[in-house]
């Protein structure tokens, strides 16, 4: 098993400190936005996809960046493609990615991370550098480490 970095386990006990299972899952997805988008270098854009309620297209969620694409299709686009597959894709290149919707032409690299609410498949983390291959397997380990943080503060959530 690899290990996660010590700065992904500090973000981790910072997202465990402002995450609150007594607020509203969009609060905490807020949040979980807003210190991403502060504390990773080289990024343009953090924030989530969840999926609607007729299951076959993801709806944009919190976020801190550039307007985004609002629908994407279950399928579609890496984030898409990671919601259907239920796990993480980490693409080097994203205009080499078959089928990538670009919703910010800076955008080079991108990594996206399924999430559960309550053990169900609810969304999509989804995050897109100005940088070819930013994202290495240090920070897939380590972003799937923080969407854990945000899993098991949610855990508890209800409509």
């Amino acid at each position: 098993m690899e290990q996660v970095s010590t700065h992904y386990i500090t973000l981790g006990k910072q997202l465990d400190a402002i995450l609150d299972k007594d607020l509203p899952y969009i609060s905490n997805l807020a949040n979980f936005s807003a210190l991403l988008w502060l504390e990773l270098s080289d990024i343009n854009w953090v924030g989530c996809y969840l999926i609607n309620q007729n299951k076959d297209t993801l709806f944009l969620g919190p976020f801190q960046g550039k307007p985004a694409c609002t629908s994407i299709t279950v399928g579609k686009g890496v984030c898409g493609e990671a919601f259907a597959q239920q796990e993480t894709l980490r693409v080097a290149d994203v205009h080499s990615f078959p089928g990538h919707i670009a919703c910010d032409s800076a955008s080079e690299s991108e990594i996206v991370v399924p999430f559960r609410l309550n053990g169900q498949l609810f969304g999509v983390i989804d995050i897109d550098s100005p940088k070819l291959s930013r994202f290495g397997a240090d920070d897939q380990i380590g972003i799937e480490h923080l969407v854990n943080v945000l899993e098991n503060n949610l855990a508890d959530v209800h409509f």
